[in-house]
C-alpha cells in the first residue's frame, strides 16, 4: 500500500513537467497515429511515455551513444502498446532496455523466449526479451520499424509484446486477459491462426502473418501484434476472427484509423 502510494506520488511529480516540444516531435515522427489522434489521445501517450523515460534504465552497448530522440523513440513504441490500458505497471518488468547499434550476439545461453545453448547463442539478433531481465534491440532496426509503420514488422513491437506475454509467467502466446470468456475465446481464435501460419510456413506459401510466427506460440504473439498495429485493415479483413482478439486485449482499433 506504501509502496503503491509512493510510485502514484512520484508519477505524478514526473507529470508536473510539460513534455518537451522536441520529444513531441519525435513521437509524431515514430508513432504511426499519432497525426491522426485528438489533443486527448496524444496527451494520454506523452503522460505514459514521461513515466517510462524516467523510470526504464537505457543503456547503450559497444558504443552507441544514447540521446532523448533514443529514449524517446522507443518510448513511444512502446508505450503504444499500452495506450489503450493507460497502465505504467503493464510494464513492471522491464527494467532495463540495452540498445545496440546494430545486430548483437548474445553471449548468455538461456533466458530468452526459449532455451537455447551456447552453440546456438552465436547467431546475431535484432532484439530479445528476458522474463525478469532486460530487453535487448538493435537501434538500426528500432529506426527502420519506426520510419516505416505500414510494412508490418517493428522491432519494438515486437519485443515489448513478448513483455506483455510474459506477465503471466510465461512467454506461451496469452497476454493477460479478462475473465474465463475471454481466455477461452483467445486460446481458441489464436491456436486456429497459429496452425494456419504453420502449415502455410511449412508449404512455402505466402501468408499475411510473418512465417516467423510460426516458430512457437511467444512468437506468433509477437508477430501478430507487430501486423495489428501496423496494418490493422488488412489483418480485420483477412483474419477477423485474430484482429478482435487482440483489439479485446490492446482495447484499440487501428483499422478504423488506416
Amino acid at each position: 500500500m506504501i509502496l503503491a502510494w509512493l510510485r502514484s506520488r512520484r508519477r505524478a511529480e514526473i507529470l508536473e513537467d510539460p513534455m518537451p516540444e522536441a520529444w513531441r516531435a519525435v513521437l509524431a515522427d515514430c508513432v504511426g497515429p499519432w497525426a491522426r489522434w485528438d489533443a486527448k489521445a496524444r496527451t494520454r501517450l506523452e503522460q505514459l511515455v514521461q513515466v517510462f523515460v524516467a523510470e526504464k534504465n537505457f543503456e547503450g552497448c559497444n558504443g552507441f551513444e544514447l540521446d532523448d530522440e533514443v529514449r524517446v523513440t522507443i518510448a513511444g513504441q512502446a508505450c503504444l502498446l499500452i495506450w489503450g490500458h493507460d497502465d505504467h505497471d503493464l510494464y513492471r518488468d522491464v527494467e532495463s532496455i540495452l540498445i545496440y547499434p546494430s545486430t548483437v550476439v548474445p553471449r548468455r545461453s538461456g533466458g530468452g523466449i526459449f532455451p537455447r545453448s551456447i552453440e546456438e547463442d552465436l547467431h546475431p539478433v535484432l532484439g530479445e526479451a528476458h522474463r525478469g531481465g532486460p530487453v535487448i534491440l538493435a537501434w538500426d532496426a528500432t529506426v527502420r520499424g519506426a520510419k516505416d509503420p505500414k510494412d508490418g514488422v517493428n522491432l519494438v513491437f515486437h519485443e515489448f509484446a513478448h513483455k506483455l506475454d510474459m506477465l503471466t509467467g510465461s512467454a506461451n502466446g496469452t497476454p493477460p486477459l479478462e475473465g474465463r470468456a475471454q481466455r477461452q475465446a483467445w486460446a481458441e481464435i489464436c491456436e486456429a491462426e497459429f496452425l494456419r501460419l504453420r502449415e502455410a510456413a511449412d508449404a512455402g506459401r505466402r501468408s499475411l502473418l510473418d512465417p516467423y510466427g510460426a516458430v512457437n506460440e511467444a512468437e506468433f504473439f509477437a508477430v501478430a501484434t507487430e501486423l495489428f498495429f501496423e496494418r490493422g485493415e488488412a489483418m480485420q479483413r483477412e483474419a477477423p476472427a485474430l484482429y478482435d482478439a487482440l483489439r479485446g486485449f490492446y482495447r484499440q482499433d487501428p483499422a478504423q484509423v488506416d
